[in-house]
């Protein structure tokens, strides 16, 4: 169980860094195909790019991962959850049923 652990990580890891290893040459290829071209800006080398992809996901996105972002939703499906009766209870169960199969309801996230 431990060693298939391992081996994951040891994979996501990889995996994460041939992501960042090409990500970064795509940028560099793009930046010094376009942009000397259209704004007259110097070409950037392959350590430029990668900085550049670390300086965006910093500045737009974070390092969270999308599992942080968009979570409020739960916290809104609580209250409504709370807010209704049995019977409108029922009846989205089985509006659920019908689109998704079955529906366990929400369990309340602790508090943090």
């Amino acid at each position: 169980m431990r060693g298939n652990r391992v081996a994951r990580a040891a994979r996501f890891i990889l995996f994460a860094i041939v992501a960042a290893l090409v990500l970064s040459f795509v940028v560099m290829q793009l930046w010094n195909w376009l942009m000397p071209a259209v704004f007259g800006l110097h070409l950037i080398s392959f350590w430029q790019a990668l900085g550049l992809l670390v300086l965006g996901r910093l500045l737009l996105g974070g390092f969270l991962g999308p599992w942080r972002r968009g979570m409020h939703w739960r916290g809104r499906m609580m209250e409504r959850w709370a807010q209704m009766t049995p019977e409108e209870r029922d009846k989205f169960r089985a509006g659920m049923q019908g689109r998704c199969g079955s529906f366990v309801p929400p369990s309340p996230a602790p508090k943090t």
